[in-house]
């Protein structure tokens, strides 16, 4: 199986959103909080290309969703 990461904010009901539907589809995944931790943010960054736009979607290293269905929250820099 891929390795899955998901990037978002406690805040973006997106993230919410994205979350429950991997859980939902019983995928495993590890959840990455960009707003409390900055080592999440640069890699956010580093395979978004700097987009701030969460949630993201990673997986095995590759960038394979932006947003949930045309909706995200951008990220602002603290």
């Amino acid at each position: 199986m891929p390795k899955v990461e998901l990037y978002g904010t406690p805040g973006c009901p997106f993230t919410q959103e994205m979350r429950e539907w991997l859980e939902w589809h019983k995928r495993q995944f590890d959840e990455y909080d960009v707003e409390a931790d900055p080592a999440a943010l640069a890699r956010l960054s580093a395979v978004t290309g700097g987009r701030r736009t969460v949630p993201v979607l990673v997986e095995d290293g590759k960038v394979t969703q932006i947003g949930w269905r045309g909706r995200g929250c951008v990220v602002n820099p603290s």
